[in-house]
């Protein structure tokens, strides 16, 4: 499995943040942002981006929390705002290899997967996947939007992945994003595995369909 590393990354015009990367053995593909879940860069973050990169996509994982606050004083203070400011410094990483922004794609579970359509709306790169993205209708921080709101300003492909036994998030919720990204003028796709819960842990044949149908939307649209 590819090792990963976390270090502080300095921009030559002075912004910086904390990042955890892997990169490819071979040639690479592409760049990859991975934003972290609630629970921030657990292990189950750390090994997305080492298979992601064992897949030779160079994956980057920004900190979006900052500070000693508590896990549910962080998730209430991110904005998109922030969440932009730390993705757009990913982004800079990846171009700084050479990667132009069609090759580069973001990919987040949990809030990490609100956080990945919030920058699908406002950037113009490649591909976007989002995993039990929650927030849909009503928001999970005052300075984030519910998803319903931006999924018609969609700037990129943008693929959702729930389970339908999510205990956080509804089925009928899922369906309104489906109808509000329709609006978008890029693609779009909804999918949804009845036997799935949030964590896709009850049921591993989707977990491993899942994870492949992601690895095929930035193989379709990161080229």
């Amino acid at each position: 499995m590819t090792e990963t590393r976390t270090e502080e990354f300095q921009l030559k015009d002075g912004r910086a943040a904390v990042l955890t990367v892997a990169e490819p053995e071979q040639v690479v593909r592409g760049g990859l942002v991975v934003l972290h879940e609630a629970g921030g860069v657990t292990d189950t973050v750390r090994l997305l981006v080492s298979s992601l990169a064992a897949e030779g996509w160079l994956a980057v994982a920004p900190h979006l929390y900052h500070g000693s606050l508590p896990q549910e004083e962080q998730v209430r203070h991110l904005s998109g705002d922030s969440v932009l400011a730390d993705t757009d410094i990913a982004f800079a990483v990846l171009a700084e290899r050479k990667i132009t922004a069609d090759l580069m794609g973001v990919v987040g579970f949990d809030l990490g997967g609100t956080a990945a359509m919030v920058v699908a709306a406002k950037r113009s790169i490649g591909a976007a996947v989002s995993v039990g993205a929650s927030g849909i209708i009503e928001p999970i921080s005052s300075a984030l939007p519910p998803l319903v709101e931006i999924a018609g300003d969609l700037k990129c492909p943008w693929l959702g992945i729930y389970g339908d036994q999510d205990d956080v998030i509804h089925s009928t919720e899922v369906e309104k994003l489906r109808d509000a990204a329709v609006g978008a003028e890029v693609a779009t796709n909804v999918v949804r595995y009845p036997a799935a819960g949030h964590r896709f842990d009850a049921d591993p044949a989707a977990a491993t369909e899942a994870w492949h149908r992601t690895l095929n939307w930035f193989d379709a649209h990161l080229r």
